[in-house]
């Protein structure tokens, strides 16, 4: 499956608000380490990149759903924002979904080795990025997040790379259905199990849901989803 491979840099997206949210095509092979793209850049380190965090893949599958969703709300001055890279990602292509991908999936993007490693959490900058105050919430609702990958092993990656799987470890934990249990299903104490020993997800992931077990209840993600005024 080919793959478009794109890199941003920190820009302000609103007068209090840097990010690096904005990603752009490639035109030379760069370099893929264990903390992601050469050249690429990571706003408020503490909720991204990092070793569990280096890549972000986005299904470009759902550009068009999200074209007709603007269209709809009247939010035609941010469509020409729909193209692949505007949700972050560094990796865009079509083939592969939240339903089909799964927790674990290892695929060799040209010289590197990478494995899905969590759903991406959706936060209160897209609100900023797309004009309206509860998109983080309708993305993260529909489970049309895309998914984070680590770095298995390092290598050179060309602009229009391919993405190989290699192996499917955990057939039956999609991304999707791992950002359900989380997010959208109320206290799901038999999928927080299984997420808790899933040893391929993110230790961040299994630990929040193995803290969501002992406390009987999810977390408020309103701070996440709408930001600090939210707080």
């Amino acid at each position: 499956m080919q793959v478009t491979l794109l890199t941003g840099k920190a820009k302000p997206l609103t007068p209090v608000i840097d990010s690096a949210i904005d990603k752009r095509p490639v035109s030379q092979a760069l370099f893929c380490s264990h903390v992601g793209l050469e050249g690429d850049a990571q706003v408020s380190t503490r909720f991204h990149g990092g070793p569990e965090r280096a890549l972000h893949y986005y299904p470009a599958e759902h550009y068009p759903v999200w074209q007709q969703w603007f269209e709809g709300m009247g939010l035609r001055e941010y469509s020409p924002c729909l193209i692949p890279g505007a949700f972050g990602e560094n990796l865009s292509g079509t083939g592969l979904t939240e339903e089909t991908a799964c927790i674990g999936d290892v695929f060799r993007l040209g010289e590197a080795l990478v494995q899905i490693s969590q759903p991406r959490s959706p936060c209160y900058k897209l609100n900023a990025r797309f004009g309206h105050d509860f998109f983080s919430v309708l993305m993260q609702a529909n489970g049309r997040t895309g998914w984070l990958l680590r770095v298995l092993e390092e290598g050179r990656v060309t602009p229009s790379a391919s993405l190989e799987l290699v192996i499917r470890p955990c057939p039956d934990m999609s991304v999707k259905r791992a950002g359900d249990i989380v997010f959208n299903r109320g206290f799901d104490a038999e999928g927080l199990r299984e997420l808790a020993a899933l040893e391929q997800l993110s230790p961040n992931w299994r630990k929040k849901a193995a803290d969501y077990l002992a406390a009987g209840q999810v977390d408020d993600w309103s701070r996440r989803l709408l930001g600090p005024k939210a707080g």
